[in-house]
């Protein structure tokens, strides 16, 4: 397998080589959006609310993704949300603080190749503890077989909270909505061997002064 490095968008190189990822899986392939200029700022690095990975493949554009800090929970009625039962929209917000896992996309040809998907997962749990963020939310695609359920609830441990039919991306698929403890995560896999864990553990564990508390908290 080549080398994968991930890299925080910064630089018009960098956009320029996510932005072929975008126009390539979400324009031609799913057709979800309709070009990728107004995806990424045209300076990333001045824009706070959020930040964009990308991943490279042996040096070539292979993977993106974008956390969106602090979202909204005051989703539009038009999105037609349904919560699990139980879940109360409050006591979700008031768990943690949350950073948004969006525009996530593997390229086809680097689809097999898990370590893509896993080094973009490292690099955005490293970024959101440095932040001081204690949960993920994201939204996976029913129908869609390259947003797949079974890996985000059994392997990763992220929750379903509720569902709704419609965003902002033009796809057909009911949309699953999802979240993660990343304090839970850490302690059930940071003592595991596998490969998967090992890599993200690493993307928790950052040297940046911020660490995991076992305690129950992050400082």
């Amino acid at each position: 397998m080549s080398s994968v490095a991930v890299s925080k968008v910064m630089t018009p190189e960098e956009r320029a080589d996510a932005m072929s990822v975008i126009d390539e899986v979400f324009v031609r392939e799913k057709r979800w959006i309709a070009g990728s200029q107004e995806q990424i700022p045209e300076d990333p690095g001045a824009d706070a609310r959020c930040s964009w990975f990308l991943a490279r493949v042996g040096g070539k554009p292979a993977g993106v993704m974008r956390l969106y800090y602090d979202p909204s929970f005051d989703i539009p009625e038009a999105f037609q949300v349904s919560l699990e039962p139980g879940v109360d929209i409050e006591e979700v917000k008031s768990s943690g603080s949350y950073a948004e896992i969006g525009r996530f996309m593997i390229l086809p040809q680097y689809r097999r190749q898990y370590l893509v998907a896993l080094r973009l997962m490292r690099a955005a749990t490293a970024e959101v503890v440095e932040r001081g963020y204690t949960h993920f939310i994201t939204d996976v695609f029913e129908s869609d077989a390259h947003s797949p359920l079974n890996f985000h609830t059994r392997v990763l441990g992220f929750e379903v909270i509720g569902r709704h039919l419609f965003g902002e991306l033009d796809c057909s698929s009911t949309r699953i909505i999802l979240t993660l403890d990343i304090l839970k995560l850490y302690n059930r896999v940071k003592d595991s061997r596998s490969r998967i864990y090992q890599e993200l553990v690493e993307g928790l564990r950052t040297s940046s002064g911020k660490r995991l508390s076992l305690s129950g908290g992050i400082d």
